[in-house]
């Protein structure tokens, strides 16, 4: 006969039970797990979990930074700075409020706006091709 083992578990209030971990899983195409694996190499970290930690930490910054209106830059140093663009990040980025300008137009300023409009443009000027030549 075969005695089966019961052990008791102590229920725990729930405050005091650890929180399950998530598994993450993806599919990277070779190009991006070449990518990732010299990632870890180069940052000296020995697992994936170290890996998404960071770069979900790196992110998470970014995402607050552009949602506070902030752009984000790296600077050389020679100075020379070149703005992230990432479309993704935009999508949290609030929207620019343009300044709105009122401009009393009387009707005879609006007629003669029209009227330049209209025309066909006018040839560049001597000054303006010397200007443009530099």
């Amino acid at each position: 006969m075969m005695a089966l083992k019961t052990k008791q578990i102590r229920k725990q209030p729930q405050t005091e039970r650890t929180a399950r971990k998530s598994k993450f899983q993806a599919d990277l195409a070779p190009a991006e797990d070449r990518m990732v694996r010299g990632l870890k190499q180069e940052l000296q970290l020995t697992s994936n979990t170290d890996f998404l930690s960071d770069a979900v930490a790196l992110f998470r910054w970014a995402v607050w930074e552009r949602k506070r209106g902030h752009r984000i830059f790296s600077e050389a140093e020679t100075g020379e700075r070149k703005e992230l663009m990432f479309p993704r990040l935009e999508r949290v980025a609030p929207e620019l409020a343009l300044p709105r300008v009122e401009i009393p137009w009387t009707p005879r300023e609006l007629e003669s706006l029209a009227d330049l409009a209209s025309r066909e443009p006018a040839n560049p000027t001597e000054t303006l091709i010397r200007a443009m030549r530099g």
